[in-house]
């Protein structure tokens, strides 16, 4: 890994960013990132950011900051975490979730959230190793949450 960094959704990431698997229509997870774009620009309190290896697009990642939110799993946290095929296990996502817990600080959370499908096959390890804790349901999905 040289120099991570998040980078604003641009014209110039757009592309690369979109093509971050899943692809529409295949099964998984985790929506594709066109959707989470589309989310993003008609939900203000959207933070879409691409995930940048110096200057090569590795991943997606949208967190929401919407601290009046009647739902406390929305006030604050991931929303969308897509990190490309050749990418994976690299530390990539790991470095995502930082940055975001990073953010919340700045913002003035004390935690975070993210929701997972509860699979076998879904990112619930990941989340559990990267520090979150199941604190509930929402909608089929399990709610995990994350001190900053």
């Amino acid at each position: 890994m040289s120099a991570l960094r998040l980078a604003e959704l641009d014209a110039d990431n757009l592309g690369a960013a979109v093509r971050i698997p899943p692809d529409v229509g295949e099964k998984a997870y985790v929506a594709p990132v066109v959707f989470s774009v589309a989310q993003a620009y008609v939900t203000p309190t959207a933070w879409p950011r691409v995930i940048l290896d110096g200057d090569t697009v590795v991943g997606f990642v949208m967190a929401n900051w919407d601290p009046e939110n009647e739902v406390p799993a929305f006030r604050g946290g991931i929303w969308r975490l897509n990190v490309a095929d050749e990418a994976k296990g690299r530390g990539f996502g790991r470095f995502a979730v930082e940055a975001v817990a990073a953010e919340a600080r700045r913002r003035g959370y004390d935690e975070i959230t993210v929701l997972w499908n509860p699979a076998p096959d879904g990112p619930e390890r990941f989340y559990l190793r990267v520090g979150f804790e199941k604190t509930g349901e929402l909608f089929g999905e399990t709610v995990g949450t994350r001190k900053v």
